[in-house]
């Protein structure tokens, strides 16, 4: 495996990633092997594929159904939400699968499609209605949509997290405020990023999520590198420095906090 690790062997299970991709093709020459080495010698206790699609939904529920310490999350990420392919009975059916804990990655995302917005927030709505029928949470991409993916979270109110938050404090705020959790990912540890450890400091410990947003999203020392579950362990030791407190107390607290939200 051509993979960057964490120097030391963890078997107890510490860490916990609530949003990977471990579906796209970089993966595909030594997956099992990867999710082995992951649960057994890098302390990964957890994993949530996220769906983008409906083939990207089912390939995190064949895993889920694989692994124990795998977990299915589906949906339609919003660069779908302006085709034709957004079949939602089909997606229904996915959410009723045993493993499967919530409905993601849905959202909104103005940075690659201006030209869609209301049907991307239509399909955003439609999926948190389907999420709240089936009592699930749901994951949220946000790009460069804070004012009405913030719009959306307070008129249908649904459980969940904020995927790889790159909003303001006062978002973050409101977030939490609606009983919401902040994700946060590799993008922490980046040194030009100064907005987010202040974000940090203004919401509580128990309202965080560590995630990695795999194969993106690599922490330092080993941004652009593939990312994976392991490498979690970076971003919850810059996240203690933030706060001032251990990064064992960090990986457990948001532990325990993917067990609460997502059922577990």
């Amino acid at each position: 495996m051509d993979y960057c690790f964490y120097s030391e062997k963890l078997t107890e299970p510490i860490i916990f990633d609530t949003h990977a991709h471990f579906d796209d093709e970089r993966f595909d020459n030594d997956r099992e092997e990867l999710f082995n080495y992951l649960n057994s010698s890098q302390g990964v206790g957890g994993i949530i594929n996220c769906g983008c699609d409906i083939p990207s939904s089912e390939k995190s529920i064949s895993f889920a159904k694989k692994f124990p310490f795998i977990y299915a999350a589906v949906g339609f990420h919003p660069e779908y939400a302006a085709n034709n392919e957004c079949d939602l009975a089909k997606l229904e059916e996915l959410l009723k699968e045993e493993k499967t804990v919530a409905v993601g990655e849905i959202g909104l995302d103005y940075y690659w499609d201006k030209e869609h917005k209301e049907k991307q927030k239509e399909i955003f709505a439609k999926q948190i209605l389907l999420a709240k029928k089936y009592n699930k949470p749901v994951i949220i991409h946000d790009r460069e949509a804070h004012e009405d993916t913030l719009n959306i979270l307070k008129e249908y109110k649904p459980n969940g997290v904020l995927h790889c938050f790159s909003g303001s404090k006062e978002m973050a705020m409101e977030v939490v405020k609606l009983g919401m959790y902040i994700g946060v990912g590799g993008v922490l540890t980046f040194k030009n990023n100064k907005k987010l450890p202040e974000v940090i400091k203004s919401i509580p410990l128990n309202r965080i999520l560590l995630e990695t947003d795999a194969p993106y999203m690599a922490p330092e020392p080993f941004r652009g590198k593939t990312n994976h579950s392991g490498l979690i362990i970076y971003v919850a030791q810059k996240l203690a420095e933030i706060l001032n407190i251990t990064p064992e107390e960090v990986l457990a607290t948001t532990y325990k906090n993917t067990q609460e939200l997502f059922k577990l």
